[in-house]
């Protein structure tokens, strides 16, 4: 581990980082147009069509340059691997931001399609920007909405082709508050089958409680649910929790 990534922790800000500005709430961004450089960096110094480097680069930046708000390398890892577990041929994710957790998705399921809800324009037109430099555009889809939407962005994606049973991956990673109200809203849908994953991103950092509570309850009647004790995104001090739950027959 280089100096600067032991040192991460020392530049985050508590008010940046775990409560947000303002202005996130707002726009989906921090403000200061990292979300913007870190598309200009990928450009500029990741290998076109090359998705580890695509990924990698982006890893470099939050850690040595300014902190994104992605999934990062350590949580990544688990999502991989639930990514294989669920032998993904359709994938949802909620929360695209920069892009970074639907192209870890794509990555692990080659044949796999992946939809990534996103509520701000801006953030969809960098994670494109990134995405088509990775030469994964044609199997990653951004749909600009958000679930709560009055059933809009519902529809759009049954446009797409989501249906009953099809979804074998569910990705949340957007607003915490809305998890458990968008999972209800899908799981309505029927959307979700015997052996679909749901992971949950940052359960613990800012924290879903309410998503947390429910999955206790539905443990071994709906839901089979692991939670892996990690990282928050792009340090080693402030722990976090992922919770990885499998659908039940």
């Amino acid at each position: 581990m280089t100096l600067k990534r032991f040192l991460a922790p020392l530049r985050w800000s508590v008010i940046n980082t775990f409560l947000l500005p303002r202005t996130f709430a707002r726009t989906g961004q921090f403000g200061d147009g990292r979300e913007a450089a870190a598309a200009e960096y990928v450009v500029a110094n990741a290998r076109r069509g090359d998705v580890d480097d695509v990924l990698e680069t982006m890893d470099r930046f939050a850690y040595e340059k300014t902190f994104l708000i992605s999934v990062g390398d350590e949580k990544g890892a688990l999502l991989d691997a639930a990514v294989k577990r669920a032998d993904t041929r359709l994938a949802l994710e909620l929360g695209t931001y920069c892009g970074y957790g639907a192209l870890r998705i794509a990555r692990a399921a080659p044949t796999a399609r992946v939809f990534s809800v996103e509520w701000a324009q801006a953030n969809a037109e960098i994670a494109r920007r990134i995405w088509a430099h990775a030469g994964m555009d044609d199997r990653i889809t951004c749909v600009v909405g958000m679930i709560g939407d009055g059933g809009r962005t519902l529809r759009a994606l049954e446009d797409h082709g989501f249906a009953t049973g099809a979804l074998d991956l569910l990705f949340l990673d957007h607003v915490k508050s809305a998890y458990l109200s968008d999972l209800h809203s899908i799981m309505e849908r029927e959307w979700l089958h015997p052996g679909s994953i749901v992971v949950a991103d940052n359960v613990k950092i800012p924290g879903a409680p309410k998503y947390r509570e429910y999955m206790r309850q539905q443990q071994g009647r709906t839901f089979d649910t692991i939670e892996h004790n990690t990282h928050g995104e792009y340090q080693t001090v402030v722990r976090d929790l992922m919770l990885e739950s499998v659908v039940l027959p």
